[in-house]
């Protein structure tokens, strides 16, 4: 991503490159400090916010390509820099409140219970016909305001449709869906590439986006999740998991002092941490309950059941 960056800044087409420099350093410094700032723990907190950025810096990008186009194009030409121009905004733009709303759920600053608008699933599929319809809509017009208000109204529409479909999505689900957005906001940086003719943009964001598709998919397996239920916001499920609410066997209630005692009467013990003890983080009272195990001699195993990746640097 940075080589495209640099690619694309020294192109034949740049200018005010100084400019750019500029507000480079600028925006590297303010990450860095960040990013410094923030404990391990809130590493989602983090990467939801980043993708947000670069959801917007798609809608941006495809606004001024559409300001900037050469006249005098064949028709079909135009056409498909129409379709780049409306997919990156739309995309980006879906990922930008997208990624907001998760980073606030994920923050605490968001309810984390899923929003249960009467008829959501259908407000959805109503964002995403309209948005077509918009689009053939763009297609047919030629003059630039008509053209410009025709992306405004989809943008607005795009907005409202990703901040929609992240709320509808329950705090449990949120590792998934900052995956999923992660995955967005690789293919905005793909759409952003073809607008900007870049084919390492393209590639990068192509990657990002398949492999973070891909991600949200193994761990919704692993975590008992529809795939489909939890990017569409419970479609299907009123909002619930598709696990079942069902209980299986036996519930009984145990206290701290009798969980300590059977731990201490133990011979093995497996340890299942998940997002839940990085975000009230309890990994360090683990860390301790582990090391008086290991004292007693006791064996002792962690498995991970929900992002791995995640729970093995924490």
């Amino acid at each position: 991503m940075a080589i495209a960056l640099i690619a694309t800044i020294l192109g034949p087409d740049a200018g005010n490159v100084g400019w750019i420099i500029l507000a480079m350093v600028i925006g590297g410094a303010i990450g860095i400090r960040l990013a410094k700032k923030v404990e391990m723990t809130e590493m989602p907190e983090l990467v939801a916010i980043l993708h947000s950025f670069v959801g917007l810096a798609a809608v941006l990008v495809g606004f001024n390509s559409y300001l900037q186009h050469e006249t005098g194009m064949e028709q079909i030409l135009v056409n498909i820099h129409l379709t780049e121009v409306f997919l990156g905004i739309f995309i980006g733009a879906v990922t930008f409140t997208g990624s907001v709303v998760a980073f606030g759920k994920l923050r605490g600053k968001i309810s984390s219970r899923p929003l249960m608008l009467p008829n959501r699933h259908k407000l959805n599929l109503a964002a995403l016909v309209v948005s077509f319809i918009l689009m053939v809509i763009l297609f047919a017009l030629t003059a630039p305001a008509p053209q410009v208000l025709c992306l405004l109204v989809m943008t607005a529409i795009a907005l409202a449709f990703g901040w929609h479909l992240v709320a509808s999505i329950g705090g449990a689900d949120m590792p998934v869906v900052v995956s999923m957005l992660n995955s967005y906001s690789g293919w905005a940086a793909a759409a952003a590439g073809f607008m900007l003719s870049n084919d390492l943009l393209i590639v990068t964001g192509a990657l990002v986006g398949s492999s973070g598709a891909i991600l949200s998919y193994i761990m919704c397996k692993a975590m008992n999740r529809s795939f489909i239920s939890v990017i569409a916001g419970g479609f299907g499920t009123d909002g619930s998991s598709s696990g079942g609410d069902e209980e299986v066997g036996e519930h009984r209630e145990i206290s701290a002092e009798e969980t300590a005692e059977m731990l201490k009467n133990s011979h093995s013990v497996i340890i299942t941490p998940g997002y839940g003890m990085a975000v009230a983080q309890a990994q360090y009272p683990v860390a301790e309950i582990t090391e008086k195990l290991r004292a007693r001699g006791i064996k002792y195993a962690l498995v991970f059941i929900r992002w791995p990746g995640a729970c093995r640097g924490i």
